[in-house]
């Protein structure tokens, strides 16, 4: 897909979603990504990160201390079975299905398809078929083509390849799904990664679970994961939470301790309104996250069009990470790293009282209150100690 310069044009909702795209945007090229250049950039490729991407295959595993002992790695590695099952099932095509290709469809379309006179109730069908399948979230909007990466990746020689997706896609199911808040608190550990882990597999499972439904209703559907399209400004604009300095989507429901998926699909449904929640406010005051980051790759300031690297979008005013530092910290541990979720003050389990108590308050005017309250949370929990807790 070709963006010709300065003719991109904002869409309903944006302003809304906290969407800014400048005259200068332009859409992702997944080749940029940090993990995909870790495979075919020289500035980013090293021991290090060949020994990251090991450590999955249980390979140059680290064993050093709480948190990074064989079992963590195992946990880790298990929890993401069915995901990594998924995405290297076509990797002789050069499809690494739900990162790099969109999920291959394992059912066809039903030749006759079912009739949808009402978008609204077959919009409340899909949310409730998503939740029979396992998803927490989920919301519905509109393909945007600023989104769609500009080519994918061919993953035997890494190289552009078309982003292609069946005729007539017209909308974007957005699927969330909670990670383990226990886990969450370990990080950074291999230990943590399980909680990650486990929701690509979920995710992987549910969409494809999602998309077989859509097409035995006799539509298309693609189920996709990290491949594509970015999802969070698609989170955004399916109403399901708004972005924060950490570079999540902040719900209110599970804070930023979310995975997302989505579903590229044609048939006839109902867009969700997005909202401003009034996280962006509380970021503006708040730099928890940038204040505990290691390497120091999260922003502080306000939302800019600053570009660190070739790793960030070009022409959308945000909040932008250095995802070259990130990336670099992540391949020394030889694990992910979440610490700015596990910080986010966000970072509650809003099924107690207090804590939907204390987001009123981060919600409104009163969000220094709020901050103020939230000192001393977020402290890391021992690995050690959730295996004995188990």
């Amino acid at each position: 897909m070709t963006w010709p310069k300065n003719s991109y044009s904002r869409q309903p909702g944006d302003a809304e979603a906290g969407i800014v795209t400048t005259d200068d945007f332009a859409p992702f090229h997944q080749r940029d990504d940090i993990f995909t250049r870790a495979f075919w950039d020289d500035g980013i490729r090293s021991a290090k990160t060949d020994a990251f991407f090991a450590s999955y295959r249980m390979e140059a595993a680290p064993r050093r201390g709480d948190g990074f002992q064989q079992r963590d790695f195992a946990l880790r590695n298990a929890a993401w079975l069915i995901s990594d099952i998924v995405s290297e099932r076509s990797a002789d095509k050069g499809l690494r299905e739900g990162f790099q290709a969109p999920i291959q469809p394992d059912t066809p379309v039903a030749p006759d398809p079912v009739p949808v006179d009402d978008t609204g109730r077959m919009s409340t069908e899909i949310k409730r078929i998503a939740r029979f399948f396992g998803a927490d979230l989920c919301g519905i909007t509109g393909i945007d083509p600023r989104w769609q990466y500009a080519a994918r990746v061919d993953t035997r020689d890494m190289s552009d390849a078309p982003n292609d997706l069946p005729p007539g896609i017209t909308h974007v199911i957005v699927l969330g799904h909670q990670m383990e808040e226990s886990l969450v608190a370990t990080y950074p550990s291999a230990l943590a990664g399980a909680a990650t882990g486990r929701e690509y597999s979920h995710e992987a499972a549910v969409s494809m679970q999602m998309a077989a439904y859509i097409r035995n209703l006799g539509y298309e559907a693609v189920a996709s994961m990290n491949d594509t399209g970015l999802v969070i400004p698609y989170a955004l604009k399916a109403g399901l939470g708004e972005y924060a300095r950490n570079q999540m989507v902040i719900t209110p429901q599970f804070g930023p301790r979310l995975r997302f998926s989505k579903i590229y699909t044609n048939l006839p449904l109902t867009h969700d309104t997005p909202k401003q929640l009034g996280v962006a406010a509380f970021c503006s005051i708040c730099t928890k996250c940038a204040d505990a980051c290691p390497v120091k790759a999260l922003p502080y300031g306000p939302p800019s069009t600053d570009r660190p690297n070739r790793s960030a979008i070009q022409g959308v005013r945000k909040w932008t990470s250095d995802a070259e530092k990130c990336f670099g910290f992540w391949a020394k541990l030889a694990s992910d790293c979440a610490i700015c979720m596990r910080v986010c003050p966000f970072n509650r389990d809003f099924t107690k009282r207090r804590h939907r108590l204390w987001l009123r308050l981060a919600l409104s005017p009163m969000r220094k209150l709020a901050l103020w309250l939230d000192r001393g949370r977020g402290k890391r929990v021992k690995p050690g100690d959730w295996w004995s807790d188990a």
